[in-house]
């Protein structure tokens, strides 16, 4: 049984998506139960009418509800140990779920999570990890957000976690990890991400393959399972797909209603056209992991619907289900026993 805590008030429509989305993963993963936590007043309505929902469930009430633009620093004084929010990351430090999914606000979620469930011991900043659709299935990219400009031993340590997320979803035993640059060759590059490349080379772990320095076009080719680079230069490539998607799907659709014989090219070729719209939905990838924190939790993204929660709800159920922190924590122990100088510092 996987025990989900859900941040019901996250995200631009609150419950309103959240309660949906988690009847219809409930569909997909019937051996889970959720810890709901929102606003009595906007929830229990819409809760009691999805009864199936409603008894795999214990709802909570909670008096606070985090702005989706409020400050962090502002979000950790006013709903400490009382909003929606918290109190759903606290019932995975207390042992109640296994995973927390809000739609949240993302800086508001981080700096909860980080305060609430603490970095593991030798990690000193964690990193968020987004599922990327490529030509040859999915892969891992991060971080797309949390730490702006790593060093190298921080790079490393995002490889290390995105090898071990790797194995936990994709269930690959040696995932292939690569570092974003501006070329392949060993003399390119800033100082941090040329380094961060020789520590991975002389890590002499079992638990992945170092592949070496990959480019922009290598995240849709799928060259690597796993994509390593720092939050400023993740979170624009991130934006940047997002929204090349979008302009391309909003082309496909002016073009196919421009005449009368491109709407009948397209009912001939709806299906394959249907198809692509579902490779390039992102509701199918929702779902970004905060690593290297003492617990799992997953960012749905703010303005999604329904089944793009139903999504993220599924990231977070296939990370607890193939033990995500454990995996990681193994793969820590492994590399600082190797090379004992290299530990970071303890979690304060």
């Amino acid at each position: 049984m996987i025990r989900i805590s859900l941040d019901m008030m996250g995200g631009d429509f609150g419950p309103e998506v959240v309660i949906p989305g988690a009847a219809k993963a409930l569909e997909r993963h019937p051996d889970v139960t959720f810890l709901l936590f929102g606003q009595a007043a906007k929830c229990e309505s819409i809760l009691n009418a999805y009864p199936k929902l409603k008894e795999k469930s214990v709802f909570f009430d909670c008096e606070v509800a985090v702005a989706m633009d409020e400050k962090p620093s502002q979000a950790l004084r006013r709903g400490r140990y009382v909003s929606s929010m918290w109190r759903s990351i606290e019932a995975v430090k207390n042992g109640q779920a296994d995973v927390i999914v809000s739609a949240g606000n993302t800086g508001a979620l981080m700096a909860m999570a980080k305060f609430c469930l603490r970095t593991m011991a030798t990690i000193e900043r964690p990193a968020i990890a987004a599922i990327w659709p490529t030509l040859s299935g999915e892969s891992i990219v991060l971080d797309v957000g949390a730490t702006i400009g790593a060093d190298a031993q921080q790079l490393l340590d995002f490889a290390l976690m995105g090898g071990a997320m790797a194995r936990a979803l994709f269930e690959v035993e040696r995932p292939l990890v690569g570092l974003l640059n501006v070329g392949v060759e060993e003399i390119k590059g800033q100082e941090e991400v040329k380094e961060a490349g020789r520590l991975l080379r002389e890590a002499g772990l079992d638990t992945f393959d170092y592949y070496g320095f990959v480019e922009g076009d290598d995240l849709g080719k799928g060259t690597v399972d796993v994509v390593v680079t720092e939050g400023f230069t993740g979170n624009i490539a991130l934006k940047t797909a997002e929204g090349t998607a979008r302009q391309i799907a909003e082309y496909l659709r002016a073009a196919m209603s421009r005449t009368l014989l491109a709407r009948i090219g397209y009912l001939l070729a709806k299906g394959a056209f249907d198809r692509l719209r579902e490779k390039m939905d992102p509701r199918k990838v929702n779902g970004g992991v905060f690593l290297g924190l003492n617990g799992i939790v997953i960012k749905s993204h703010g303005g999604t619907d329904a089944e793009g929660f139903a999504a993220a709800i599924d990231v977070g159920y296939d990370m607890a289900r193939n033990g995500l922190t454990q995996k990681i924590e193994n793969d820590l122990k492994k590399y600082h026993a190797r090379h004992p100088t290299t530990a970071g510092p303890e979690a304060a």
